[in-house]
């Protein structure tokens, strides 16, 4: 974990969004300091699991972190808060709109204390723009950003996808930015204000249906087994089609289970070869020069009947077997993984990609593992911390405080939550 030794993040962040880029950071070897309030990071009692231990939901995005606790409601703890931004690189939050400002620290103010440090920021809409004060959920974001309403089937309602594009991928988003800003810093000294909106995030993700929309302009869709035409407004919603110029889409094998499907790419350049061999045995032996679907053209316009007949060839044969039989083909295709597939895959667990880890709460667990893999630099996984854990190391180690100074910041609820007066 060398690629990031020495840059220090202040991570202020919590749920989800945040501290999926400060996690992707620790793992890459930075020194992620958790600066988290009295009553820790929201996501520690949510969905709990284990009585009494931190959630997944909390361990499973913020590993190799140090947590500290800081009361930034009292004037100690915010001292505190300006030593740690004196000694950091780069500072994350996604709070709601104003939460910091209103505790004292703009942009403008943190560049004050420290003038190299990158400010990190994920907001749901931005700091500017109609929507600037609105909050923002992971759904609410795809919604906002184009995802819902091109997922789905055409005549039903949209969907949310499985994978957390709204607040994963706007950490992702962050992670990119924060290292942009950095280098920079690194070069001229000066620091610089990161912000990414979790509806910006999205859009670029469908950063193909926005292509798709301007092509309506000017001609149909003809890859979309839905009808479309030219100078319709909205790009529809089209189930599994592929989404590119090749056609794509789940063929459902035995013994036709939720997730007994395979995802098949009909390339143009593998097209005589898949006709070939599934043509004799769903009763059209010349398949790959039947008129219907013969070239290119006549495959998109007849879809239902690509589909039909691949479908047809699979009740014969699991997803696994009709993957082994389509693979020497060089037919792109790929098995519905469930979860439980996954965390039991000999490739997934060879690539380190599912990691079993021990938590001194909640006992053994597994987590995700690193997908960026740097080959000077591999990702050692560790568990999350506890809440505080790390408090009195921080303060040494970081800001240099002695054990008198430490005494006295906690004698004056620097630490901990504002003792509650007696009605």
């Amino acid at each position: 974990m060398e690629a990031l030794k020495g840059v220090r993040i202040l991570d202020m962040t919590h749920v989800q969004a945040g501290p999926t880029c400060s996690q992707l950071l620790a793992w890459m070897g930075a020194d992620v300091i958790k600066l988290e309030p009295p009553q820790g990071d929201a996501t520690r009692g949510q969905l709990r699991d284990v009585p009494n231990a931190d959630s997944l939901y909390f361990t499973m995005l913020n590993c190799n972190k140090r947590s500290i606790v800081v009361n930034m409601k009292s004037n100690e703890g915010k001292q505190v808060f300006v030593d740690l931004l004196k000694k950091s690189d780069i500072m994350m939050e996604n709070f709601g709109p104003g939460v910091l400002e209103r505790l004292g620290f703009t942009w403008e103010k943190i560049h004050e204390i420290n003038p190299k440090i990158v400010v990190g920021s994920i907001k749901g809409f931005g700091s500017s723009g109609p929507y600037s004060d609105f909050k923002a959920y992971e759904n609410v974001a795809q919604a906002m950003g184009g995802a819902m309403s091109t997922t789905g089937v055409p005549d039903g309602p949209p969907f949310v996808t499985g994978a957390q594009i709204g607040d994963s991928g706007t950490g992702l988003h962050l992670a990119v930015g924060l290292l942009a800003a950095l280098n920079q810093a690194n070069r001229t000294g000066e620091g610089q204000y990161v912000e990414v909106a979790m509806m910006d995030g999205v859009m670029n993700l469908c950063r193909v249906k926005f292509r798709d929309h301007q092509r309506l302009t000017r001609q149909s869709l003809a890859e979309y087994s839905v009808p479309t035409y030219q100078g319709m407004k909205d790009v529809p919603r089209a189930g599994n089609d592929s989404g590119g110029g090749q056609l794509g889409n789940a063929i459902h094998c035995k013994p036709n289970g939720a997730n007994d499907w395979l995802y098949v790419v009909v390339q143009e350049a593998v097209w005589t070869a898949l006709a070939n061999r599934i043509g004799p045995d769903v009763g059209v032996p010349d398949l790959a020069n039947d008129p219907r679907v013969a070239t290119i053209a006549e495959r998109r316009k007849n879809q239902d009947l690509v589909w039909t007949l691949l479908n047809k060839f699979a009740e014969k044969h699991t997803k696994r077997e009709l993957m082994a039989i389509l693979n020497p083909l060089d037919v792109p295709c790929g098995p519905i993984m469930s979860t439980e597939d996954l965390a039991t895959d000999e490739h997934v667990r060879g690539r380190d990609m599912w990691v079993e880890l021990d938590h001194p709460q909640r006992g053994k667990w597994f987590n995700v593992g690193m997908p960026i893999k740097l080959s000077a630099s591999p990702a050692v996984i560790k568990r999350s911390p506890t809440l505080g854990e790390h408090t009195e190391d921080v303060l040494k180690e970081v800001l240099g405080y002695d054990q008198g100074k430490i005494d006295t910041l906690k004698g004056a609820g620097a630490f901990s939550a504002p003792k509650k007066v007696a009605a």
